[in-house]
């Protein structure tokens, strides 16, 4: 029987049970595809992350990333929250700050910080992005199906997870919104999508700037509690629609399901960085 190395870690948050956990199976180059889908279904996290050998140049780790039901080229919070299970078990070492992850996607560039209260911060710069409209007749079938009407556009953003963005008219509206599931998951399987992103501002001087909620029912995720990759395509849509072009962030997720997390959102010019908090909740071995 073999056992390999497994953490389960909870990301976006500092508090254990808060954030949105991922499972890490390390060591699992012997495992074939099949066998980690099996794995990440019966997890039934949001995704479940395999650490196999790299194989790209400069890469310091590759992972593999799977939902219930579909592998997926990148996201982020497993992102964040693979680096912190390696990190914690000795696996890797930043050199001047930064581990390159492989994944799908390619190279992803991980920074590791460490605050003045101890906190370790790890952010990720999001994969080159590209950004599409999506035509009058979706966006109606979007906004009925959530029951809320969208402020501006919507724009459908690709970085390995494909999301539509939508952003309605404040917080409140996006903590109100209660979607039919059933639908949108129609929807993205047949536009290929991950799912759909919302999102709405905080009044000024509050704990966050904006309240984000993602859902991706047709990857066997009906709300995913706190997500990297849609936290990223939001910055790619705040920057193409010129709100925040240059600026740091920070998002809330997760009340509607019983969490609290918090994303750093950094918005550039020339790059979109996401970070935040992680702790581990299990440790152990898998048995196979």
């Amino acid at each position: 029987m073999a056992a390999l190395s497994f953490q389960q870690v909870d990301v976006f948050t500092a508090v254990r049970f808060q954030g949105n956990p991922v499972a890490v199976v390390m060591d699992a180059d012997d495992l074939s595809t099949a066998q980690m889908q099996q794995i990440a279904n019966w997890t039934n996290l949001s995704e479940t992350t395999f650490v196999v050998a790299p194989t790209i140049p400069g890469a310091d780790y590759h992972v593999r990333i799977f939902t219930p039901n579909a592998e997926l080229p990148f996201a982020g919070h497993p992102t964040i929250g693979t680096a912190h299970a390696l990190l914690e078990a000795g696996r890797v070492t930043p050199r001047d700050g930064r581990l390159v992850q492989q994944c799908k996607k390619g190279l992803v560039e991980v920074q590791v910080t460490q605050a003045g209260d101890g906190a370790r911060w790890i952010s990720f710069t999001l994969p080159g992005a590209s950004v599409s409209g999506l035509d009058d007749a979706e966006v109606d079938a979007i906004a009925t199906h959530l029951g809320a009407q969208p402020v501006r556009a919507p724009q459908l953003i690709d970085v390995g997870a494909r999301w539509v963005l939508v952003q309605l008219p404040d917080a409140a509206a996006v903590l109100a919104v209660q979607p039919d599931l059933t639908q949108l998951q129609a929807l993205d399987e047949a536009g290929q999508r991950t799912g759909v992103v919302i999102f709405g501002a905080y009044p000024e001087g509050g704990a966050a700037h904006y309240e984000m909620r993602a859902f991706a029912p047709a990857h066997g995720m009906g709300e995913d509690p706190v997500c990297g990759s849609g936290a990223g395509c939001l910055g790619v849509y705040l920057r193409e629609t010129e709100q925040v072009t240059d600026g740091e962030l920070v998002l809330g997720q997760g009340q509607v399901v019983g969490r609290d997390g918090r994303i750093r959102l950094a918005v550039r010019p020339d790059a979109i960085q996401v970070g935040g908090n992680a702790v581990t909740c299990v440790a152990g071995t898998l048995d196979l």
